[in-house]
């Protein structure tokens, strides 16, 4: 049985910063696909950026001293989100990753306190979006049982409670490279979207 929303929230304020950044690096792990399969169906946008400040952030939580310019790498992330012009589903989607990222490197840089929760309800929010376009509906009480319901809902409850409870056992951080495979989820985003 999944935790109520008030007390996953309150584990997650209760993880130290290096925790909380690992948290939502597993979480962004997950929504680059998303951006990824964007990138691929616009021809706009890098995935290869959003791996390479990802791949700074994973090496900063294992060396407490690497030296990475935050600013440059937010820059980075800026030049290839997608265009506000564009209001596509797959561009939304794909600019929740680039948030995630940025909000990542706010953290990073001492500046986002209540980020790992705003990380965490930004991919519940992706997956909401998706059931609502895939399932739509205009009744209110149906589309609020359809997202306790819906088996992609379901599984980003369970994955959030699997990256929490991983990061609540290893309070040093030292299985960082299991985290990681953990959130990659095998390729499959949030929205069990893949590029295969």
């Amino acid at each position: 049985m999944a935790q109520p929303t008030g007390s996953f929230n309150a584990r997650l304020r209760r993880l130290d910063a290096r925790q909380q950044t690992a948290f939502m690096a597993a979480l962004s792990e997950r929504l680059i696909p998303n951006y990824a399969l964007y990138a691929s169906m616009s021809g706009s946008g890098d995935p290869s950026v959003l791996h390479n400040v990802l791949d700074l952030v994973w090496e900063r939580l294992r060396v407490k001293s690497a030296r990475i310019d935050f600013d440059k790498q937010a820059d980075k992330l800026a030049a290839v989100e997608p265009p506000e012009a564009d209001d596509s589903f797959g561009a939304r989607r794909a600019t929740e990753a680039v948030m995630a990222l940025t909000t990542l490197l706010d953290t990073l840089r001492g500046e986002a306190p209540e980020a790992v929760l705003d990380v965490s309800q930004l991919s519940r929010n992706g997956v909401r979006a998706y059931i609502e376009m895939t399932e739509g509906s205009e009744d209110a009480e149906r589309l609020d049982a359809l997202f306790r319901e819906h088996e992609l809902m379901q599984d980003e409850r369970a994955f959030q409670q699997a990256v929490l409870e991983a990061v609540e056992d290893d309070p040093n951080l030292e299985s960082l490279s299991d985290l990681r495979l953990l959130g990659r989820n095998q390729g499959v985003s949030n929205l069990g979207l893949s590029l295969d």
